[in-house]
């Protein structure tokens, strides 16, 4: 065996772990999938906000917020998850008035994980 090729194997071995161990990693995270009302959206009074993540959420750690324009909550329920559909959140809300809103998530993966994010919609 030529031993000048021993390091480029070591090399490469050592990136495929490190691809591996990246891709790992990577789906080990939660991301919105869909939301409702759709971020950007003009919508009437919503009922509630939704996000279908793509992934299971930890329901004791995940957790939707709806400010106003002026940064209040407006939302006085807490948000949960769906026991049947574990990779979705919902919020309901109060009857809104017009204007804009912001929706900031946090959604802890059933491994621990944590991403976090916000999107706005209107109300006409």
């Amino acid at each position: 065996m030529n031993s000048r090729h021993i390091p480029g194997r070591r090399v490469a071995r050592a990136a495929c772990a490190l691809g591996l161990v990246w891709s790992v990693a990577a789906s080990a995270h939660v991301f919105p999938r869909t939301q409702v009302p759709a971020a950007g959206a003009t919508v009437s009074p919503p009922g509630e906000v939704r996000i279908n993540f793509d992934g299971p959420l930890e329901p004791a750690f995940s957790s939707l917020v709806v400010d106003d324009a002026t940064g209040k909550q407006v939302n006085i329920a807490k948000s949960g998850v769906d026991a049947q559909h574990q990779e979705v959140m919902a919020v309901a809300l109060p009857p809104l008035q017009p204007g804009h809103y912001t929706v900031h998530w946090v959604a802890v993966a059933s491994d621990g994980h944590r991403t976090h994010g916000n999107y706005g919609f209107d109300v006409k």
